[in-house]
């Protein structure tokens, strides 16, 4: 399994008792792991016991350091030297529950770099079954960087999933890759053109209904398979089988809500690579999605924990 996550990150999550703006505030705990949404995918593939390999930009010595980071983790990175220094994200936890993510932009790619990437993936792709494609791209990455990727993993034979918002969702959608998975704010910022980035859960009748409709249309434009995922609420799925809602498990408790989205792509993307049909995939990933919220750190998961929440889904 190949995770192309290319816009790498250095992230603090940091807890406090509340967040007030204009103020100097402390900070009760701060964890600093390397992240990014491809990262978190790394992570839950390796707790599952799947071999991947992690494709990303390695910007000067943070990102250096960042790479073997990873490595201690038992990360396998296949990285591309490029100018500048490692991205940061910001991820405050309040008591209260609310989350405040501050990410920043990385720096801008060179004229050969993304070329140099997609060298990196292809002969990565030699050998795999599934390609995931997760987060966000660097300042300069071509406009169909993701659909570039899903036309090499279809050239070499392998699934393609793609998990990103804005052009590029629409871009690798035409580009017909096997599964998108954009959150609810993600796919109608495409399809309705809304600014807001943030999902809510709101009610779930209205949820479930907008959510379908967005999967229902990101299939008609190409891709083959749509995961809209929303929040607690659950997630609408389109693909070949017709079109279903997969009801999000009941957790025990919210430890950092940060990564749902990213496990639930790590799943899906590892029940592929076992050759699980597509239907059990996403209720696969629906779990894994659910339990990482039970941990502290983005992506990790407890397998015998993905195991109870994917049977009470059943």
């Amino acid at each position: 399994m190949i995770i192309a996550g290319p816009n790498l990150t250095i992230d603090r999550t940091l807890r406090i008792a509340e967040l007030r703006p204009g103020e100097v505030l402390r900070f009760e705990e701060a964890v600093v792991t390397p992240g990014g949404k491809g990262v978190n995918v790394a992570r839950l593939a390796r707790e599952l016991g799947v071999g991947a390999v992690l494709a990303g930009f390695l910007p000067g010595r943070t990102g250096a350091a960042a790479a073997g980071l990873l490595g201690d983790e038992g990360v396998v990175v296949h990285g591309v030297e490029v100018a500048g220094e490692i991205r940061s994200t910001a991820v405050v936890l309040e008591r209260d529950g609310r989350v405040t993510v501050f990410n920043e932009p990385g720096p801008p790619l060179g004229p050969d770099d993304w070329e140099r990437y997609e060298e990196v993936v292809a002969s990565a792709l030699a050998d795999e079954r599934v390609l995931a494609c997760s987060g966000s791209l660097p300042p300069g990455a071509p406009g169909d960087a993701y659909g570039r990727l899903v036309g090499l993993a279809r050239e070499r034979g392998a699934l393609s999933i793609v998990d990103v918002g804005g052009e590029q969702l629409g871009a690798a959608v035409v580009c017909e890759p096997d599964v998108v998975t954009p959150n609810l704010a993600e796919a109608e910022g495409l399809l309705l053109g809304r600014a807001d980035e943030t999902v809510e859960a709101g009610e779930v009748a209205v949820v479930r209904a907008r959510a379908e409709a967005a999967a229902l249309e990101l299939v008609a434009r190409g891709a083959r398979g749509a995961v809209v995922t929303a929040a607690a609420a659950g997630a609408a799925v389109a693909g070949p089988e017709g079109a279903w809602w997969v009801d999000a498990p009941r957790v025990a408790v919210v430890r950092n809500p940060i990564g749902a989205g990213d496990a639930l792509v790590g799943g899906l993307a590892v029940a592929l690579e076992r050759r699980l049909g597509f239907r059990d995939a996403v209720a696969f990933g629906v779990a894994c999605g659910a339990a990482s919220v039970e941990t502290k750190t983005a992506g990790v998961v407890v397998a015998a924990r993905v195991a109870e929440l994917a049977r009470v889904g059943q």
